[in-house]
């Protein structure tokens, strides 16, 4: 039996399974679920049923369709826009059944800043995927997959293990998030913007004016 979380650790878990959730939401899903059931995380009431065998398989397909699709070029993109709508409602939900009090107050302040970190990151992959696309070759895609599948994983230990440093960490995180959001916003309104002009241009040479 695993002892229960102290404060740090919970706050942690909340803001860690809010993060994660907006790069690998399966995997977060999945690995709860299967480290509380082998008994080395101990989730609070109110999330033991990630632990239940039907949500573990669901997740766990989910896993496999998620790791297949990040790693296909411009199917990534596709998957993430599709995604995104998800991740951020789970990740906060996520965030604010981990603290497993019942305060709705304090549930609803943790539920908010989670769907803000899962947000933040979320958009971010998305953003960066999207960069990373203009390139033809798949390797950068593969190496970013796998470069977030070990965050997630190297998180997990983290926020557990040594729950301050990952904490700390993540302040950093965000704090860098302040600062390239906005560049990737306009990088993706430009791109949107070319691509649109594209099929404009297309448009206009498959339908040329009478004279």
């Amino acid at each position: 039996m695993t002892e229960p979380l102290s404060v740090v650790q919970a706050v942690a878990l909340s803001a860690g399974l809010a993060w994660a959730s907006g790069l690998r939401l399966y995997l977060v899903l999945f690995l709860a679920g299967l480290l509380s059931h082998l008994g080395y995380l101990q989730l609070p009431d109110t999330l033991e049923l990630l632990r239940h065998p039907l949500v573990m398989g669901a997740s766990g397909l989910l896993l496999v369709a998620e790791t297949v699709a990040d790693k296909v070029p411009g199917f990534d993109s596709f998957w993430d826009s599709l995604q995104t709508f998800v991740r951020i409602p789970a990740g906060a939900l996520l965030a604010a059944f981990s603290l497993g009090v019942t305060d709705p107050a304090l549930v609803t302040v943790a539920g908010l800043i989670g769907g803000t970190i899962t947000a933040g990151t979320a958009l971010s992959k998305a953003g960066g995927r999207l960069a990373i696309n203009t390139s033809p070759e798949p390797f950068s895609n593969w190496t970013a997959s796998v470069s977030e599948e070990a965050a997630v994983l190297g998180g997990f230990w983290l926020m557990l293990a040594h729950p301050w440093v990952f904490l700390g960490l993540l302040a950093l995180f965000l704090l860098l998030l302040v600062w390239l959001l906005p560049k990737l916003w306009r990088f993706v309104r430009g791109a949107i913007g070319r691509i649109a002009a594209f099929f404009r241009a297309g448009g206009s040479d498959a339908n040329p004016p009478r004279v």
